[in-house]
């Protein structure tokens, strides 16, 4: 089947029907602060006659069962900006409620979160790249499982790499431990850039790691 590369480039992906599409507005954090945005989506969702709605394990509002004819309208209506669903890139910040909104949360991790995906979010890579904040160790965003991890506790935060899960599942290997949450970002840019440098096309961080080693690439971080 030929993969129509500009309705990747719009945000749809091709639904089991082979004939409608399904888009994922972005919503960083999964954080809706104006209830508007919620009439919004539904209104649009019933104008073009989706077939569903979706919540998404990325946080996000999928829109499925849109006919090809309409994405353009469909994302007019919306006026918001596309979620990273396919390609070599940063696909999503999966972030936990945090000291905003849970008890049980050690750090701040959802402002941290929000300025991650504000940095990161659809940033082309050698490969794609999931990313999790999670602010105590029951990981509710689980960081354990993504390629970069961020994981909050009483004494600052870890910072795992390498994780994913699918058919070939890998737990995260820990890179740094009782960080600050002012170090955060710049060790996140660390990681991000020794990825581009490092990584071969297609290649996610555990696999890179795998390759080379775990001591050769925390080294490589951390030496820049």
């Amino acid at each position: 089947m030929t993969v129509k590369t500009d309705l990747l480039e719009k945000g749809a992906v091709l639904q089991r029907d082979r004939e409608t599409y399904a888009i994922a507005p972005h919503i960083p954090g999964g954080v809706i602060l104006d209830i508007n945005l919620l009439r919004k989506i539904a209104d649009v969702s019933e104008k073009y006659d989706a077939k569903a709605i979706k919540l998404t394990s990325a946080q996000r509002i999928a829109i499925v069962g849109i006919a090809e004819d309409k994405i353009d309208a469909v994302w007019e209506d919306l006026g918001m900006d596309k979620g990273a669903a396919v390609g070599l890139c940063v696909r999503s910040v999966k972030i936990c409620p945090a000291t905003h909104f849970c008890k049980r949360a050690q750090q701040d991790g959802l402002t941290v979160g929000l300025e991650i995906d504000k940095l990161y979010h659809g940033m082309d890579l050698p490969g794609k790249l999931k990313v999790g904040v999670s602010a105590c160790t029951n990981s509710c965003s689980e960081s354990w499982v993504k390629d970069i991890g961020f994981i909050g506790t009483a004494k600052g935060w870890k910072i795992v790499i390498g994780g994913c899960a699918g058919s070939r599942a890998r737990i995260a290997d820990l890179l740094v431990d009782e960080l600050p949450q002012a170090e955060l970002l710049p060790v996140m840019e660390k990681i991000i850039a020794y990825y581009k440098e490092a990584a071969r096309k297609h290649e996610r961080i555990g696999m890179m790691i795998d390759r080379l080693g775990l001591e050769t690439v925390k080294q490589g971080i951390l030496a820049k």
